[in-house]
This record gives structure tokens, sequence and C-alpha cells, in this order.
């Protein structure tokens, strides 16, 4: 499967502040936009002055970066850790659509939709420092759905069928209800149902 994750070391893990920066600074820009999303409104929603937001970042952009950088570390362990105790192919395809559901459904919601829907909004040389995350994170993916092609479950080429199934999943955000009639689990089993001969 894919390149094994490094272990998160308390270095790496933000401070308390920093923390409820990064929450607040994903569900704003997700709510509002990030170009809409005003400092100002960042500080009030965490609770201090705008100026204290610069004891911990240097600005929005960096805001921007760490909220998709941390989120693009946690899919890629997360993915790497469910896979590894897939039993079978199928188990592994689930895998798949079940922890991209979560991170788009789930507590990290906020953040995970920020890495779609404002990647235009970071400098180009943020994206280039993140793309190696989100290569790898597409990595497990691919091999994973050309596992399947070899078994005979899928017939598609594993890059096109990532796509679709990626995109596809991402943009249940726009529709999908998790407190309406159809369960997560339901909808796992839908797209499933698309991938599998």
């Amino acid at each position: 499967m894919g390149e094994p994750a490094r272990a998160e070391t308390p270095r790496d893990r933000p401070s308390k502040a920093k923390r409820r920066i990064l929450d607040a600074a994903a569900r704003l820009f997700h709510e509002r936009g990030f170009a809409r999303c005003t400092v100002r409104e960042l500080a009030d929603a965490v609770g201090i002055l705008s100026g204290s937001l610069f004891h911990h970042f240097r600005s929005k952009d960096e805001i921007l970066f760490a909220v998709m950088e941390e989120v693009i570390a946690e899919m890629d362990a997360a993915l790497a850790e469910a896979l590894a105790r897939a039993a079978d192919t199928e188990s592994r395809l689930r895998v798949l659509i079940r922890t991209q559901l979560q991170f788009i459904h789930g507590p990290r919601g906020h953040a995970a939709a920020v890495l779609v829907y404002e990647w235009d909004a970071l400098s180009p040389e943020g994206q280039a420092r993140l793309l190696e995350g989100r290569a790898r994170y597409f990595r497990q993916w691919e091999e994973v759905l050309d596992e399947a092609r070899q078994a005979g479950l899928t017939d598609t080429d594993p890059t096109v069928l990532r796509q679709l199934i990626h995109g596809a999943v991402v943009w249940t955000v726009n529709w999908f209800d998790p407190q309406g009639p159809m369960s997560v689990e339901d909808l796992e089993q839908a797209v499933l149902a698309l991938i599998l001969k």
C-alpha cells in the first residue's frame, strides 16, 4: 500500500491557541470563503484581538496553508492505517470511500472542504509545498484501484476512476445530509456499487 505515515511528535501538535485558530479558520473559510473572511472575523470567532492572531501565524494566507497541510496529513495517515487493517480488495475499496466520507461529513469536514474549494486561494508556492502530501494520499487510492482492476472488480483506469469517485464523494458536501433519510453507510454502499463491475 502507500508509504507509512510519519508519526506525529509533540512538536508537530499545535498549541491550544493555534488549535482554536485553525478550527475557527476551517469553519469560517468553508462557510464564508477565504477571500470574504476577514482577520477581524477570525479573531472574533476565536475570542482574541486581531493582532493576537499574528503571534501564532504571520498572515491569513499562512493560516489557510496550515489548515490544508494539517488535514492532508490527517487524511493520508487515516487512510494508510485503515488500509493496513483491511482484509481484502473489496474491503480496501470500502476504506477509500469511508475515509473520504468521514473527513467530508465528520468533525474535520470544514477543513476537508477548505482543501478542495479554496485550493486556488493558496499561493503557487503554497500549492507546490502541499502537492507532495496530496500526491501521496492519491497514490494510496490508485494502488487500491489498480489492485481492484487486476482482481477483476473494476474495468476503469485507476487514475480516471480515482478522479471520478473522489470527486463524486467530495461533492456530497453540497447535497448529502447525514441527518437525512440516507445514512453515511448507505452512501458508502451506493458509491461502492458505482465502482464494482
